[in-house]
């Protein structure tokens, strides 16, 4: 089990994932990619799009996205004109200004409460998220 889906069922009241997009300008397909993604989440299939982009990620192309689409029964029609949509654009513009805002250089990046992950295995997740429940308990406590 992906090491995500470990702390989401460790912490199911505690831990909320919030996914940012940041495509490397280095990666050609990165940015269609996300706006591929976003397309797919107008039809509630983000996360099952994103997982077969990784999953293909040295095949990243514009047939691919297709293909992903397709394999995941979206509305082709609408997942063409959603990956026009200037919103998606504009999100994805919004979240590469905070990660580099918040430093971001590479993906993936964690940030727990502020904080950078950096033992991005289950049990640097579990030390820094204990740490941070620890403060909220001593805060609630006062």
């Amino acid at each position: 089990m992906p090491v995500l889906e470990q702390v989401l069922e460790k912490y199911p009241q505690d831990v909320k994932l919030v996914f940012k997009n940041f495509p490397l300008k280095n990666h050609s397909f990165a940015r269609p990619a996300a706006i591929a993604a976003l397309a797919a989440s107008n039809q509630g299939k983000f996360w099952e799009f994103h997982d077969l982009l990784f999953k293909h990620y040295s095949q990243l192309n514009e047939q691919q996205f297709q293909r992903i689409a397709r394999d995941l029964n979206l509305d082709m029609d609408k997942f063409e004109k959603d990956q026009k949509d200037p919103t998606i654009q504009t999100m994805i513009a919004k979240d590469v200004s905070e990660g580099n805002k918040a430093g971001v250089r590479g993906t993936p990046t964690v940030f727990i409460n502020g904080r950078r992950l950096k033992a991005r295995n289950l049990a640097g997740f579990q030390a820094l998220i204990d740490k941070e429940l620890e403060k909220v308990s001593e805060r609630r406590n006062r």
